[in-house]
């Protein structure tokens, strides 16, 4: 399958997701010239915020994978990934990602994350959403013993 097919594709999922009262959005995971894993956004569908379509995608292609890393795929979506969707990519250490519209093209849709990145960058106390970490010595010695207990497992499946 070339890049010209892939894209085809891309925007006939995004198409079809409109129509199936989705959101405008398609994503095609694509390892050695095959399609192994699409998503178009179901949002609005599933009662899911995080079900974009690169999520929907990433989890559709690891499933058939029997693998959480896309290490040798390639991410191709019909918009440019917003923060959630961006930080799934990374972890799942997808090799390369291409997309179609711009964030600029998704802000005339309407679709605008510039305040989330926006948020990202500020210091905890300064975010529109209340982020601390407890004050209690007693629970944060508790959190620590099990990353502790994590590091001693001898089984565990780094990821």
């Amino acid at each position: 399958m070339n890049e010209d097919d892939i894209y085809k594709k891309t925007i006939a999922l995004a198409k079809e997701s409109i129509h199936n009262n989705g959101g405008p959005f398609s994503a095609v995971i694509v390892k050695d010239g095959k399609i192994i894993g699409t998503g178009i956004n179901q949002v609005t569908k599933n009662h899911d915020p995080t079900a974009h379509a690169e999520i929907m995608a990433i989890r559709n292609a690891c499933q058939k994978l029997q693998s959480f890393e896309l290490k040798g795929c390639t991410l191709y979506a019909s918009s440019e990934p917003c923060p959630m969707c961006l930080s799934a990519i990374y972890w799942t250490r997808l090799d390369r990602v291409f997309f179609l519209n711009d964030i600029e093209e998704a802000k005339k849709a309407g679709f605008d994350d510039s305040f989330i990145y926006q948020e990202i960058a500020r210091p905890h106390q300064d975010k529109h959403i209340p982020i601390s970490q407890i004050s209690s010595p007693i629970f944060i010695e508790s959190a620590k013993q099990i990353f502790q207990l994590w590091q001693e497992k001898t089984d565990r499946i780094d990821y």
